[in-house]
């Protein structure tokens, strides 16, 4: 398994000096503290169902996801019998979720792929994981880190990108470029805590139009830098 200092060469990047890792880690404390409970949103009973849920939750709520997955995945419970399903189905049921024909044709894609490619076994590899449809680097973080415990990167969805920047640890608007920064801020094993910490405070707190500044904990620690909240 690659280590830390070789998987943050994976992306281009900003070098981070020793006064920023302190206070990103006193940050990083302070969440642990404010969110003990802060987990994976998608309700998943294992990788496959944690997989179809992530490729629906793109331009989606995750409580919106929670909403259709039991029914779907109590019809396709794996990923044999999700790779058997009729398309006309399956849009019927994740249609709320939006671009449901797409999300639809990648879930059965990538049914089959795993299926047929690797034993009815979600792949524990970024390689394998992002050789499957409609799976990119964020979702495959997302399977990696939360079904297998395996820190290769840092999920970055707008929550995750909107507090990078706000608290100053990235001026980058592409998703790639802040994973990379947070990536040389924090070591490996607290990558996909991050993800969770920085999301749950994205959504109680600093919120895209309304941030409670405040009310906020972290205000001490926030630059409170003007920068384009995308």
């Amino acid at each position: 398994m690659a280590t830390a200092k070789a998987r943050q060469k994976e992306l281009p990047g900003t070098p981070v000096s020793a006064p920023d890792k302190k206070r990103a880690n006193q940050i990083y404390t302070r969440l642990q503290r404010l969110y003990p409970d802060a987990t994976c949103a998608l309700y998943h009973k294992n990788p496959f169902q944690l997989l179809v849920a992530t490729i629906l939750s793109a331009q989606c709520t995750d409580i919106r996801v929670n909403m259709v997955t039991p029914l779907l995945f109590k019809k396709f419970p794996s990923p044999k019998a999700m790779s058997c399903a009729k398309q006309s189905e399956l849009e019927t049921i994740i249609h709320s979720t939006g671009f449901y024909r797409n999300k639809a044709k990648s879930i059965i894609a990538a049914s089959q792929t795993i299926h047929e490619n690797h034993g009815g076994k979600v792949p524990r590899s970024m390689e394998e994981l992002l050789k499957l449809k409609g799976v990119a680097r964020k979702t495959a973080n997302v399977v990696l880190g939360n079904a297998f415990d395996i820190n290769v990167g840092v999920v970055v969805d707008t929550h995750i990108g909107r507090l990078s920047r706000r608290l100053g640890f990235s001026q980058q608007t592409d998703p790639k470029k802040v994973e990379k920064d947070l990536m040389a801020l924090f070591d490996s094993k607290k990558w996909t805590m991050l993800a969770h910490l920085l999301i749950y405070h994205g959504r109680q707190v600093c919120s895209a139009r309304k941030p409670l500044c405040n009310d906020c904990s972290l205000a001490k620690w926030c630059p409170k830098i003007d920068v384009p909240q995308v």
